[in-house]
């Protein structure tokens, strides 16, 4: 019996090692387009934001008009950043701010060369941070108008 359930186990496991590069590479593509890291527009931004190695948000502030997109552009030499405006994600939550009606927002990981792409709707003040490098004072605005 137990020479039987060793063999059980060693077939399960080499079915189950050879299949999930295949799982894997199937789910990417819907994790691609239903994951956070997907950008809520993708028509032509009216700012860009560039994410440096250095570790900072050029430029720090932007100011665009209601409906206008804003897109952080992750530089491909440097590390992986995040943006986002939800104080949950950050260690000092005076480093966000979003106006009132407006509902936060989060980019996930972009990683070097990739961007991310976000619509204002309601006028105010957004003040945003990178949380990995919010230590580094990786923060930015973004001014949107009527």
């Amino acid at each position: 019996m137990r020479v039987r359930n060793h063999l059980v186990i060693s077939v399960v496991n080499s079915l189950l090692w050879r299949g999930l590069p295949l799982l894997l590479l199937l789910a990417l593509p819907a994790a691609s387009v239903m994951g956070k890291h997907k950008a809520d527009d993708q028509g032509a931004p009216a700012a860009t934001v560039h994410m440096t190695a250095a570790n900072k948000f050029d430029p720090e502030k932007v100011t665009i008009k209601a409906g206008e997109a804003v897109r952080w552009v992750n530089e491909n030499a440097g590390p992986s950043h995040a943006v986002t405006t939800d104080s949950s994600m950050v260690q000092n939550e005076d480093d966000v701010q979003i106006p009132d009606g407006a509902k936060p927002f989060s980019s996930g990981v972009i990683k070097p060369g990739k961007f991310y792409q976000h619509t204002f709707q309601v006028p105010g003040t957004y003040r945003y941070a990178c949380a990995p490098h919010e230590g580094s004072k990786m923060l930015g605005v973004v001014v949107v108008t009527r």
